[in-house]
């Protein structure tokens, strides 16, 4: 059975959004104030968390799970296509944090001004970025929602990032204004390793990379009475999501009722094991013989 979690993706979208919007009111009018230029960098990645937000809901409301007659797969992939889009987001505010890192070494300048206000403000807008990973994360696992995971990633990228600016702040506050042009080179290094995992993840989902083993789904099959052989097995699609299944089965059936028999069973033993899926099975006779679970086997009889 597909279950559409968008209304609920929406909802979690939504309440981030409103919470990441005043996490770069703050952390702006801050960079602005005491001329910081890793507060700057940080409020710049803090606005990706913005967009990537309202790129979530667009994308969610898109990414219906049932199938139409132009997407006779569903609208999944569209959500990880938005989270391709946080990672090309994280990627920009890199480059935009190692030109202002440039920018700042070459003008030998660090015209940087501090309080315990601006380290109190900061503390705040800290305790407000690990609320939002906890909970977009904590729904997103629940949900099996990979826009809401890879936004948490993202969001969890920004609340090191907060750390390491409040310790470069803290050691302009201390006298050693240096500190905020080196600490937001590591800055630059944790958003680009936030884009490079959400890449990571999803790329392999839109490729149409295998999903289980051929080998867990043969063994499977063979469980199954009836089942003489099961080869060419092909899987794609996200485990706990959607899963799309083909496979050949050899039976040991005599008519066609008997051979429809045993593929229910085969449905009902992979829907038990790896709900939602939807399977495809080409039957053959009993005296036909193969060797290739999957395709890129060389042995076939």
């Amino acid at each position: 059975m597909i279950v559409d979690h968008r209304p609920q993706v929406r909802q979690v979208l939504l309440v981030t959004l409103a919470l990441n919007l005043l996490v770069v009111i703050i952390k702006g009018s801050l960079g602005w104030w005491t001329g910081s230029l890793s507060l700057v960098a940080d409020a710049l990645h803090s606005t990706t968390d913005s967009a990537s937000n309202i790129l979530g809901l667009v994308t969610s409301q898109l990414s219906s799970p049932k199938p139409d007659r132009e997407h006779p797969y569903g609208h999944q992939k569209f959500e990880a296509i938005g989270a391709l889009g946080i990672a090309a987001f994280l990627g920009a505010a890199f480059f935009e944090i190692l030109k202002g890192v440039l920018e700042r070494l070459l003008a030998d300048e660090n015209p940087v001004t501090m309080s315990p206000l601006v380290l109190w403000l900061m503390l705040f807008v800290l305790g407000v970025n690990i609320l939002v990973t906890y909970y977009e994360r904590r729904v997103g696992l629940k949900l099996g929602s990979k826009i809401l995971i890879a936004d948490a990633h993202h969001t969890m990228s920004d609340v090191w990032i907060t750390i390491t600016v409040m310790l470069g702040l803290i050691g302009v506050w201390l006298g050693y204004p240096q500190l905020d042009i080196l600490l937001a080179i590591p800055v630059a290094g944790l958003v680009f390793r936030s884009g490079w995992e959400v890449l990571r993840e999803n790329l392999p989902w839109l490729i149409d990379e295998m999903a289980i083993a051929p080998e867990a789904i043969h063994n499977l099959v063979m469980e199954v009475p009836g089942v003489i052989n099961c080869h060419d097995i092909a899987s794609r699609g996200l485990n706990g999501r959607q899963l799309f299944v083909e496979m050949h089965v050899v039976v040991d059936a005599q008519d066609l009722a008997t051979a429809h028999g045993i593929t229910e069973d085969i449905e009902a033993k992979l829907e038990d094991r790896f709900s939602p899926i939807r399977l495809t099975i080409h039957m053959e006779p009993p005296n036909y013989q193969s060797e290739k679970i999957s395709y890129g086997d060389d042995s076939d009889g």
